[in-house]
Formats: structure tokens, C-alpha cells, sequence
């Protein structure tokens, strides 16, 4: 069985060792290339678009792709939704691996938002605001003028920071909660904003964000694609593929 593996998150990189020298399972795992050095995920891996649904299309039937297991990020809403309908159209088997969102607990202090520019509702002026989000959503936080923005980001920034009120921090995970605890001192933190992810691996931010008492701007998830078989780790997607390659 052929297989696709659409990465992008910590689920997938577990999948992918996994899959490695599965038995009568051939993988290729697929990364959208938003790092300049991803981990290895110990299979065959290609890097960057597909080229829009056409381009998606012809890479599966080009490589005679049998299934696609969609371990991307909760985020990539537009790529999950495109392979749900393109594995419909062509009848091929779909799974989605979707980790549990994000609850608050007690102590927490979150706002929830549906998208980015509701951020600026909610963060008064003169805040510094620490943006968990990503450098690619960064952008959509323009009417946070007025806020001192530090947005961590995994690379080196290769062009300057788009708004004069803010700058990048470099920083690769996983961090302790005392580093985070640390840093939000340090830097003077006033409001945490981040994406509804879940998982294990950023949960430390908010934990100090508790620790702290700091106000948690929360962006709730785009909606999964309906109508696809979906399991939450990757335990339960391997044994996915292991009955498919039967």
C-alpha cells in the first residue's frame, strides 16, 4: 500500500517512525516547508505545496497513492478541507489525526476569539503582548497598534519585523514552565496570545501563564472537515494504516 503522510505536527512525526519499515506500507511524508531545517521524520519526505488541488490531484495519482492519513497541523484548516474532498472524489481511505483542544482550568484567565483581529478587542494600549501564534498568521495582529508585539518564531527572521511597535524572538521548543515563567518576567509580559492547538508540547506557556495570572487571548480552531474518520494520536493512526494494508 502506497501511503501519503501529510505532516506537520508532533502527531506526525511520531506516525512517520512508526511507518518507517512498516510492513506492505511504502510512505511519503509531506511537509509544507514553513521550516528551513524540519526535523527528520525517518521516511521519504518531499517539501512545499502541491501546487492548489491540481497539483494535489496529479502527486497522488503520479505516486499511485492508495490512502492519506492528514497529520497536519490543527490550524491547516484550507489543506485538511482540500484532502477531505479530493480523497472523497477519488474514493481513496482519509483519516485525520486530531489532538483534544485546549481547556482552561482553574486560575486561568482566557478570551476566546475566532480569528486574529479580534485580539486588538480585548488588549488594551500600552500592553506588551507575547504572540505564541507563529510568524505566518503575523500580519493579521496590524491593528495591535499601540502594543509593544514579541512574536517567537522557530528560524532566524530573514526580513525586519513588519510593524515598528515589536520585534521576533528566536526560540525552538520544547521550554520548561520556569523557562517561560522566566521569560514573561523578564520581558515584561502583559497578555499571551495563542492558537487553540492542544497537545503537551506548548502547554508550558500557558502554565505560566497561570502561574502568573496573565490574561490568555485564546484563537478557537477552524472546523474540521465533516464527513472524515479522525482519531486524536498516533497510536490509533497506525493501527489505521495496519488494518488498510491487511
Amino acid at each position: 500500500m502506497n501511503l501519503l503522510l501529510l505532516a506537520g505536527s508532533g502527531e506526525a512525526r511520531a506516525i512517520a517512525h512508526g511507518l518507517a519499515g512498516m510492513a506492505g506500507v511504502s510512505t511519503i511524508a509531506s511537509l509544507a516547508g514553513a521550516t528551513r531545517a524540519p526535523m527528520d521524520l525517518g521516511v521519504p519526505t518531499r517539501v512545499g505545496g502541491f501546487g492548489g488541488r491540481v497539483g494535489f490531484e496529479a502527486f497522488l495519482e503520479a505516486e499511485k497513492i492508495d490512502a492519506v492519513l492528514d497529520a497536519t497541523h490543527p490550524f491547516a484548516g484550507r489543506i485538511s478541507r482540500r484532502t477531505a474532498d479530493v480523497c472523497r472524489h477519488r474514493d481513496l481511505p482519509c483519516l485525520q489525526v486530531l489532538r483534544p483542544e485546549w481547556r482552561p482550568g482553574p486560575g486561568d484567565r482566557w478570551i476566546f476569539i475566532d480569528n486574529e483581529s479580534e485580539a486588538a478587542e480585548h488588549i488594551p494600549e500600552g500592553a506588551t503582548v507575547f504572540l505564541a501564534t507563529g510568524r505566518q498568521t503575523l500580519l493579521r495582529f496590524a491593528n495591535l497598534a499601540g502594543r509593544y508585539i514579541i512574536c517567537r518564531r522557530i528560524d532566524e527572521a530573514r526580513q525586519p519585523f513588519p510593524f515598528e511597535n515589536g520585534e521576533y524572538l528566536v526560540g525552538r521548543g520544547p521550554f520548561s514552565v520556569a523557562e517561560e515563567i522566566a521569560l514573561f518576567k523578564a520581558r515584561g509580559v502583559d497578555f499571551l496570545v495563542v492558537k487553540n492547538s492542544g497537545g503537551e508540547g506548548s502547554r508550558p506557556k500557558l502554565e505560566a501563564a497561570r502561574a502568573l495570572s496573565l490574561p490568555v487571548v485564546m484563537i478557537n480552531r477552524p472546523p474540521p472537515p465533516a464527513g472524515v474518520a479522525r482519531v486524536e494520536t498516533p497510536e490509533a493512526a497506525l493501527q489505521w494504516v495496519r488494518e488498510l494494508a491487511r
